[in-house]
Parts: structure tokens; sequence; C-alpha cells
């Protein structure tokens, strides 16, 4: 993130605040779960928007996202995010980690409240996890409690990190250690873990497969990765690569992290970023990425009855309609749909046997109304990043339009 989307120092010690109500929190998950279902999506995992909370997410709030994830009918793996640290931007300038302990404490308590809300629910779609946020944001300690609990609970652990090379500079500062020295001190290494992005390592290094190195420690761990290859390409990133990860042994599931969330996008970016890390026409095969956005995800989240169809598996299903005219003509189903279209062609899902989208809709929810109250919330979101600016400057300025002298549309003209 850019300095002015960061909180500054003052924001921090002085006068952070959540910019949401907890019912507009509420909306705000709503118009995700809905986005995420009309996209073909079954089966999720939320990424945390802290940074428009006072400190990160609550026991409350996750509360309410599961009983709309419930109405909507997906099977989410859910859980408040927390955190003991948060990116800032300090007076001069300058990017740090900025921590208060207690706060990451009682995040992690409500997290472990939540395993055990979730549990009492006794619904099939409904699982709780512990989701931390990045992991230079994490105090040791913190890890070092996450660990424990998920080995406690046979929970998994979601940890955002190897995304970036500021984790190590900022880790060694904190710690004194690098991102996978602390997964295998504080035994996270030793939990059910999901490491999203994963772009920091380098496959094509002879090293990275020696003993030790970061790949032999992903798969001797079992750890999944969450290729998101939308958002490292928006990034200026790519998984390197792919391909190599897999032969590694390292379990590669696909995930959105980025809005539109299009699998079919996502799997196309990726073959392609595939292709041009390895240099040749035959990388990152289009079988391989789908059984990473299918039987992968199940994988990592220890589901031997998703990510296939057959006899004794769940049903989760997406149908995607291939019938207009600019689909062009069939050759291979699934090629043809990578090829020319989007995950926007979903017309009917079905989590457990179940209905949930029907003909392009949701039942139950009012998509005008619901988008209508989404804008809102979004234009006060992005108003609410001017009072955490370490300049304090307009919205206009930290989020420029394309064409500089262009006015942005009125809410009413994006309706």
């Amino acid at each position: 993130m850019a300095a002015g989307h960061l909180w500054s120092e003052d924001y921090f010690a002085n006068r952070r605040r959540d910019v949401f109500s907890r019912a507009e929190r509420g909306k705000v998950r709503q118009f995700a779960l809905a986005q995420l279902a009309l996209h073909g999506i079954t089966t999720y995992m939320p990424i945390a928007s802290e940074i428009h909370s006072a400190w990160a997410e609550n026991f409350d709030e996750l509360v309410d996202m599961t009983e709309t994830s419930r109405r909507i009918g997906l099977r989410g793996y859910l859980g408040p995010a927390y955190r003991s640290g948060v990116h800032a931007t300090t007076a001069d300038g300058t990017r740090a980690v900025l921590f208060d302990e207690a706060e990451g404490l009682a995040g992690l308590h409500g997290a472990e409240k939540f395993l055990d809300y979730a549990a009492s629910l006794a619904d099939p779609l409904v699982t709780g996890v512990l989701l931390p946020c990045r992991i230079e944001t994490l105090s040791e300690h913190l890890m070092r409690e996450t660990a424990r609990i998920a080995k406690e609970s046979d929970a998994i652990v979601r940890l955002h990190c190897l995304q970036s090379p500021l984790e190590d500079g900022l880790l060694k500062q904190s710690t004194g250690r690098g991102v996978l020295e602390l997964l295998e001190s504080t035994g996270l290494f030793d939990t059910r873990l999901i490491i999203p992005h994963g772009v920091v390592v380098n496959a094509t290094d002879p090293g990275a497969l020696a003993p030790e190195g970061p790949l032999d420690l992903l798969a001797r761990h079992n750890v999944s990765i969450v290729h998101c290859p939308l958002t490292s390409f928006r990034y200026q990133k790519q998984l390197v690569s792919f391909d190599r990860f897999r032969a590694a042994g390292v379990n590669m599931c696909l995930g959105t992290d980025s809005f539109p969330p299009d699998l079919v996008r996502g799997m196309d970016v990726g073959m392609h970023l595939a292709r041009m890390v390895e240099g040749r026409p035959d990388a990152g095969s289009l079988a391989d990425y789908f059984d990473a956005a299918t039987v992968g995800g199940a994988q990592a989240l220890g589901r031997a009855d998703l990510g296939r169809l057959a006899p004794g598996m769940q049903a989760d299903i997406a149908v995607v309609s291939l019938g207009h005219f600019g689909d062009g003509v069939i050759e291979d189903p699934l090629r043809t749909l990578m090829l020319n279209g989007t995950a926007r062609q979903v017309t009917d899902t079905f989590v457990a046997g179940r209905p949930v989208v029907v003909g392009g809709t949701l039942p139950g929810v009012d998509l005008h109304a619901l988008r209508a109250e989404g804008q809102l919330l979004f234009d006060q979101m992005r108003t609410a990043y001017s009072e955490r600016d370490f300049r304090r400057r307009e919205p206009d300025q930290l989020f420029p339009p394309a064409y500089q002298h262009a006015r942005r549309p009125s809410p009413a003209a994006a309706r």
C-alpha cells in the first residue's frame, strides 16, 4: 500500500476509530458474500479489512457475518482477524509497524471464543479457523499462542506471509528473525498452515529445494500456498513459479484476494504468468490450475469430500453458461471458458446440493438495493482515508482519476 493509504502515527496514537458501525460492517460483508456467490464461489475464507476498524475484527461482527453466510448458503471457514501491530506512516514519511500487544491478545481471545461458537452451531457449512493478519503485524508471543491454540483445537491457521520483501526486514527489527525462522520457532509450521501468495520464494533458485530451503520446508510441513494471480499481477509480482512449487510437493490452491472474485480470470492470468516465468508455452497447464482451484483448495482444508463431482461428495456445483454469442464456438468447454469467458457467466450454484445462485440471482437478496448501499459505504470508506493520511490529503489526491482533470462520477451516475 502507498504511504497515504496507511494509518499515520498520530492516527494510531490518538484518533483511531471504526469507520463503519456494526450494522454497516454487516452490510459490507453481505455485499462481499453476494459477489462471491454470484461469481461461482461455493467455499470461502474471508480476508480482513482491518484498516477501516479501530483495530481489527471482533467476535460480534464475525457472528453477524456467519448468520449472513448461512442465510445465503455458502460454506464458510470463519474467524475474526487479529493482530498486535499495524502498518503506519511515521511523521517523517517512513514506514513502520506500530504495536499494541493488548489489542493483539484481545483479538486472539475473540478468535478462540469464535472457534467454540462455530462448533456450537453444529452447522456443516460453518467451520471456525484462526485468521491472524500479516506475519509482520504479529508479535512473537501472538504467533506462539496462535500455534498453541491451533494445535489444541486442530484448527486451520491462515497467515499472510512470504508476500513481500518488507516482511523479513520488519520482523528482524522486532524479533531478530525472518519469516521462515519464525514459522519454525513459534510452532506455526506444526499447524494446519495455509499461506496466501508465496511470491517472495524464488523456486528457480537451486537453494529453494535444498534441505531447510523454502520449498523443502513448505512441502515437509504440508503447507498449502494460496496462489492469487490477479492480486500478484496488479502489484507487479508473480509466483516463481506455479509449476516448480507443485513439482516440489507443495499443495497449490487458488484464491481471489481482490475484486472481482473471479477465479476464471485468475486462472487465465496465472497460466500466462507461469508461461512468462518459465519461458515455455506449455507451463502452467489449464488442468493443473483447475485442480488448484478445486481439489487443491479441498486438500488445504482437509476435506476429501470437496473439490470433485463424484458419489459421496458434498455436491458443491457451479453451472456456467457458454450460450452467449460472445463466447464464440466451443472447442474444449473448459478451455473455451478460460479463453473467452469470466466467472460472471455462472448461472447457478449448489452448496451441499442446495441451490444458492438461481438463474443468475440470489433468492431473497435485492441486488439493486444492495449495490446502491454498497456504493454509499464505499464512498464513506474512501473519504475516511483522508483522516488517516499522514498529510491529511483529500480523497481525490489519494485516489486520483485515470485522467487527472476528470471528475469522479457521482454515486447516482454509478447506479
